[in-house]
């Protein structure tokens, strides 16, 4: 973990917050923190700090917060929309995806998706939620995104996502398109990522996004699975964004 999140009734009005759970044995026995060391520290969807820790005593952890004053992230908005993955692809997913700082997740319907992958439980919160903590909490960040299932493609790109805002730069992957163009982006771009099913978006699917703005664009001349495509693309968006 490279920041211990709460969530928000677990600290006290004077910052004070007691662990005797996971996060306490990580800052014991991986951490290693005495009392008197300091901690980075978060509440979920809410503000980042530093703790002190005041205690360590057995099993209990007791950790003194300081909030930071909130500011807006620094290199825009990124959302993904997610062609359903088979249900064992998708729970390994949740974490790094998490781990990317996305502001929304879509995880939609498509011609070649499987009809009984919206059977899974990992489509739950009960079940996804602690991964997501695990990918922000891994990545420093206290915010999770926003989780989305479209069951129905064509409603969801038509409906919901519209014609995109001033400045919003919408893509999709798709292996026969072009390469994405040099250079970065302006500063706090909202960026939309659109990622296929394994097989790829259908033609049909690909004139409804580029109808909603979405640029289609390779990522190289190798066919990857919609997992790898996934991370390496945001990846990429990451870097492009600053």
């Amino acid at each position: 973990m490279n920041r211990i999140l709460f969530e928000s009734g677990e600290v006290a009005a004077d910052g004070l917050v007691s662990l005797r759970d996971g996060r306490a044995r990580h800052i014991r026995e991986v951490l290693r923190a005495e009392p008197g060391a300091r901690l980075r520290v978060g509440v979920l969807d809410g503000p980042c700090g530093s703790a002190l820790v005041e205690q360590s005593d057995g099993e209990t952890v007791t950790l003194r917060c300081a909030w930071e004053p909130e500011t807006e992230e620094n290199g825009g908005a990124l959302e993904l929309i997610l062609a359903l993955p088979r249900p064992k692809v998708l729970k390994r997913l949740w974490a790094p995806l998490a781990s990317f700082g996305l502001s929304r997740l879509t995880l939609v319907n498509a011609a070649k998706v499987e009809r009984n992958y919206f059977d899974t439980h990992w489509i739950e919160p009960a079940h996804y939620r602690p991964l997501l903590i695990e990918g922000v909490q891994q990545a420093g960040l206290a915010r999770l995104p926003v989780v989305r299932v479209a069951r129905l493609f064509r409603p969801f790109v038509e409906d919901e996502c519209g014609a995109p805002a001033p400045g919003e730069i919408r893509l999709t992957g798709h292996p026969a398109a072009g390469r994405l163009a040099a250079g970065p982006w302006p500063h706090g771009a909202r960026v939309v990522l659109a990622i296929g099913p394994e097989g790829g978006w259908t033609p049909f699917e690909l004139d409804l996004l580029a109808a909603q703005g979405f640029c289609a664009v390779s990522l190289g001349a190798h066919i990857l699975r919609s997992d790898v495509a996934c991370i390496a693309a945001l990846a990429l968006m990451r870097d492009r964004m600053g």
